[in-house]
């Protein structure tokens, strides 16, 4: 029997971009007590696409659904409920997920009470949502807002055999409380803020996440605190734009204020993404070199080196003013990794324009950079921008782009030759038998030969022997 659809809201760029000032609802979540043995006896699986944020999502979903008795499984088309919490900052990572939910599909065929449900960043897109309702069989559909909801739409799922839908198009709101199931037992998400206000042109994360707003600093405090407690031994610390963490708040309190505070915890390790240039602070850059627990890498997405493009793209800095943060980085911790993020081919580029990047990528002296050509969003102000350059020109540039990226990536690793870091053990490497890996304080990825399994969770020090490309390989030290 073809399911009747229950359409309890569907998503609106258009209300989605509204910037109203009222207060952010922070929700504490509370379990209703109806729900507590729905998923008794069944199992459930997440598919997880796109940046850090959706990871910790996925966490406090897995949570939510541990605590109505569903338990964790490891095979997708054997599960009682699969989530695929997605992302729609690129169109590649948008046919993946078509590619999945086509599977799926054929499975559902087999077994109907397999419930089906798309979360995340697509669902806000109204384009997105109708094509799944329209073509498939998906059961529950809900987006970034309303996570804390999840046991209803699945109890009305289920009651009611049909489709749910629920998207919301508001600026948000800061769910606290909620239980998680974390991947790891030594590194830890928290995030801090939600949402972005920036509009850069290409990007449609402002409209799928809502309106920056920033959690409490107690809260957050006290998640980092317990995190310690239970050992863990590093935190990264999420937002769209987590240096701008604070400013919605109305008080004299930013994100360097949280650096320093959270270094008092006792935790050893913090790193922080993703930033926004213009919103990196002198006391941000002061935290990052005074405080002990503040590892020596930061991420810091450039996009393009030229002034025209970073103009028409609304990122709100120039090349000039970028480079001057770098110095000053590098004055404060001379030691520092830079990484960054880059696009090419967008709209209007010339190959002057180009070069401009390629110039800027030098000068920076970065470790490592994601590199994409640029992926129209629709209802982003770029998805209408005429578009003259041809993909093998973009392509090419994208290659030449990569070649300068890779040296920088060699040489990050070249520089700690012969040098003892301190890695935190993530498990055994895939490099080889008889090796284990782990991150580096600069968050470069280091094998060494090892078969003690006790190591993971643990930092350890190694002596650099080797450098790749894209990784370290090193001896155990004592």
């Amino acid at each position: 029997m073809k399911k009747e659809n229950i359409n309890i809201s569907l998503p609106s760029l258009k209300e989605a971009k509204i910037r109203k000032k009222v207060d952010i609802e922070t929700i504490i979540y509370n379990l209703d007590p109806k729900y507590k043995d729905l998923g008794k006896g069944k199992n459930y699986y997440i598919f997880t696409y796109g940046c850090q944020g959706n990871e910790a999502d996925s966490e406090v979903m897995a949570g939510i659904l541990e605590g109505i008795g569903y338990v964790k499984s490891d095979d997708p088309m054997n599960s009682d409920l699969v989530l695929l919490n997605t992302c729609c900052i690129r169109e590649n990572a948008e046919s993946r997920i078509w590619g999945v939910l086509g599977q799926l599909k054929g499975r559902k065929r087999d077994n109907p009470d397999m419930l089906v449900g798309i979360c995340g960043c697509m669902p806000q897109e109204p384009s997105a949502t109708k094509k799944i309702i329209e073509s498939y069989d998906a059961d529950i559909i809900f987006g970034t807002h309303n996570r804390h909801n999840l046991p209803k739409l699945i109890y009305e799922a289920y009651l009611n055999k049909s489709k749910v839908v629920e998207v919301l198009s508001n600026q948000g709101n800061i769910l606290e409380g909620a239980p998680k199931v974390r991947e790891e037992s030594h590194r830890a998400w928290v995030s801090i803020m939600y949402g972005c206000d920036e509009f850069c042109t290409y990007c449609i994360v402002p409209y799928t996440r809502g309106t920056e707003r920033s959690r409490s600093k107690d809260n957050i405090i006290k998640e980092v605190e317990e995190l310690v407690k239970a050992g863990y031994k590093e935190v990264t610390l999420l937002g769209q734009n987590v240096n701008a963490y604070g400013k919605d708040l109305g008080i004299d309190y930013t994100f360097g204020n949280l650096l320093y505070d959270l270094d008092k915890t006792g935790i050893e390790r913090i790193r922080y993404t993703t930033s926004h240039p213009r919103d990196l602070d002198e006391l941000t850059m002061r935290a990052m070199a005074e405080c002990k627990s503040v590892m020596p890498h930061l991420h810091l997405p450039v996009q393009s080196g030229n002034n025209d493009i970073l103009k028409i793209m609304n990122r709100k800095y120039t090349y000039e003013g970028y480079m001057e943060k770098i110095h000053r980085l590098r004055e404060l911790i001379p030691d520092i990794s830079i990484t960054t993020d880059i696009i090419v081919g967008f709209p209007g580029e010339t190959e002057e324009q180009f070069q401009d990047t390629l110039k800027l990528v030098k000068e920076a002296q970065y470790e490592g950079a994601f590199t994409f050509i640029y992926s129209p969003r629709e209802g982003t102000p770029a998805a209408s921008m005429p578009d003259s350059t041809p993909e093998e020109e973009k392509h090419d540039r994208l290659n030449r782009l990569i070649a300068e990226v890779n040296k920088g990536y060699l040489r990050g690793h070249e520089k700690f030759l012969g040098k003892v870091v301190k890695v935190l053990v993530d498990g055994e490497s895939k490099n080889g038998e008889g090796m284990m890996c782990g991150y580096s304080e600069h968050y470069k990825l280091t094998h060494f030969k090892s078969t003690d399994k006790s190591l993971i969770g643990k930092i350890v020090n190694v002596k650099v022997t080797e450098a790749k490309t894209w990784f370290m390989i090193g001896e155990l030290c004592d």
